[in-house]
């Protein structure tokens, strides 16, 4: 069975990926029979700023943090990046917790869900320059949702209620079944690396 991660990439207080992350992994165990979907939460680990001796590609790690760090990663065939757009680019801790390990993201496959005033299509496209870099195959199809369609809020400053047009299911399933098909062709790499 493939083991897909959807990552959370904002560890914000108050949010709006916590919803979009249990909505991608709903949607995964109803559509996608194949695949097991878990979220990886970044507040979870807590990663500080890079605070690594070696650099990651040597996979000599000396604080724990980064050891539990790698066995997360480690586990999973694929993954899912669930992320706002800050800045027209990915939060900084998304950057911070890819720049952590090296290894341990090759040869695996990612989709994308990203959100924000234009989906999230800026911080997307920023991601997937991170993952070639870390041999990481991109998936073409992605969901980007938009903050005033797919939210019911007055205003961006308002976390507001995740209200996902009808047509973002099956984006999502379109996606999620690309990644699960990807992480399964790449399944030789991994295995022989």
């Amino acid at each position: 069975m493939i083991k897909i991660g959807i990552v959370l990439g904002s560890t914000r207080p108050g949010r709006r990926g916590q919803a979009v992350a249990e909505w991608v992994a709903k949607v995964g165990a109803e559509q996608v029979p194949n695949a097991v979907f878990e979220l990886l939460d970044l507040a979870d680990f807590a990663l500080p700023i890079l605070d690594e001796p070696q650099p990651p590609a040597f996979g000599k790690y000396s604080k724990e943090h980064t050891r539990k760090w790698s066995e997360a990663v480690k586990a999973y065939d694929g993954f899912v990046f669930v992320t706002p757009e800050y800045n027209r680019s990915i939060p900084g801790v998304l950057k911070n917790a890819l720049d952590f390990v090296y290894s341990e993201w090759n040869n695996k496959a990612a989709g994308f869900v990203g959100y924000g005033l234009q989906g999230g299509a800026r911080a997307v496209e920023h991601l997937r320059l991170i993952l070639s870099e870390l041999k990481v195959a991109t998936v073409r199809s992605q969901v980007g949702l938009s903050l005033f369609g797919d939210f019911t809020i007055t205003n961006p400053v308002e976390t507001g209620e995740f209200t996902p047009g009808a047509h973002q299911v099956q984006s999502l399933t379109t996606m999620l079944g690309e990644v699960v098909d990807w992480a399964q062709a790449l399944k030789p790499l991994r295995e022989g690396a």
